[in-house]
């Protein structure tokens, strides 16, 4: 056998194991199964969401991205943007977990720029939050928690607050939360005292973006006054790349994010 030919054939060897360790791979740690759901909420609206569901779930996580939040999710699954956002890159993280997982796409209004820009704090993106919550709990009657990051904490604190006592989550996890902003309103300026469920707030030490300085914090948490149980988690470690303010910077857990999932999943499951 001559040299070259030699040379390919090793090299074909090297592919097949390589493909073999790959499948091998995708069998051990295989994903949960995504359906695309749609539910109706206002007039002639509907909200589209990613839906995962892992046996006999011990609660809902539903989750919302930060930036404008269209994540431009088609009918086979596929997201047009956002795969980078630290819920949105973890949301199988959260399925192992024991959780089942809803990833919220913006409201069919809003499929286009600014998408929720502008939107979160509003009575109609509550509504929509709610017909989520209740389509949830039609369908697992389970505990159901929303989840932010980053902007995404404005729509669940909003939410919330407009929701309080009817239609509403059963708790919330904030996670580098929207602080300060010249733009909005940020979480800490909203009417926190409506809030009579649990509230975990999670936040990276070093997050460098300007809208979410940790020395904020405590004054943050000192509001939180009528929840049953709050706790804030701080977290260390991982790598900083790009925009302070993006997914792969300290304020997406960049390279702790599985820390950070199984923090929120202690958390939440005691209750």
């Amino acid at each position: 056998m001559g040299k070259v030919s030699r040379a390919l054939l090793l090299q074909a060897i090297k592919a097949i194991v390589l493909v073999g360790g790959l499948c091998q791979s995708s069998v051990a740690h295989a994903d949960y199964p995504e359906q695309v759901i749609d539910v109706k909420t206002r007039p002639d609206v509907t909200q589209r969401f990613l839906y995962i569901e892992p046996p006999s779930p011990k609660a809902v996580v539903v989750l919302y991205a930060g930036g404008n939040g269209g994540l431009r999710i088609d009918t086979s699954g596929h997201l047009g943007s956002g795969n980078n956002n630290f819920l949105v890159r973890t949301r199988q993280q959260f399925a192992s977990s024991g959780f089942a997982v809803a990833v919220i796409d913006a409201p069919s209004d809003r499929q286009d720029p600014p998408y929720l820009n502008g939107f979160r704090q509003s009575a109609e993106h509550a509504t929509d939050s709610a017909a989520v919550i209740a389509w949830i709990h039609e369908h697992t009657k389970t505990p159901v928690w929303l989840i932010g990051t980053s902007r995404g904490t404005q729509s669940v604190a909003a939410a919330a607050i407009r929701l309080a006592g009817s239609g509403g989550p059963d708790g919330i996890v904030l996670t580098s939360t929207i602080l300060t902003d010249d733009r909005s309103t940020p979480v800490p300026a909203m009417d926190l005292t409506s809030l009579r469920i649990p509230v975990l707030v999670v936040h990276h030490q070093q997050d460098g973006c300007m809208h979410c300085p940790a020395s904020a914090l405590p004054g943050f948490m000192d509001k939180l006054v009528n929840t049953p149980r709050k706790m804030l988690i701080m977290e260390t470690g991982g790598q900083d790349k790009g925009d302070a303010c993006e997914a792969l910077a300290h304020h997406g857990f960049n390279g702790i994010e599985a820390k950070v999932v199984q923090d929120i999943a202690d958390w939440i499951s005691p209750h």
